[in-house]
């Protein structure tokens, strides 16, 4: 019985933490677009891959 003494400011102190966690994300429009990025993978253009560079070619082998 006991332990409930202690759980219960943890769970307050962690719902606290979560609100305040919430209003900040809220507060720094982390909510603005949530659209955005869902959609952006479906619209997304495929970039052409850079070419390699050839090995260099070894001019100072004289064979």
């Amino acid at each position: 019985m006991s332990i409930i003494y202690v759980l219960i400011p943890i769970a307050i102190l962690l719902v606290c933490i979560a609100v305040l966690v919430f209003f900040w994300a809220v507060k720094s429009n982390q909510f603005d677009d949530l659209e955005r990025h869902g959609s952006s993978i479906l619209f997304d253009d495929d970039l052409p891959k850079h070419k390699q560079n050839p090995p260099p070619s070894n001019l100072d082998n004289h064979e």
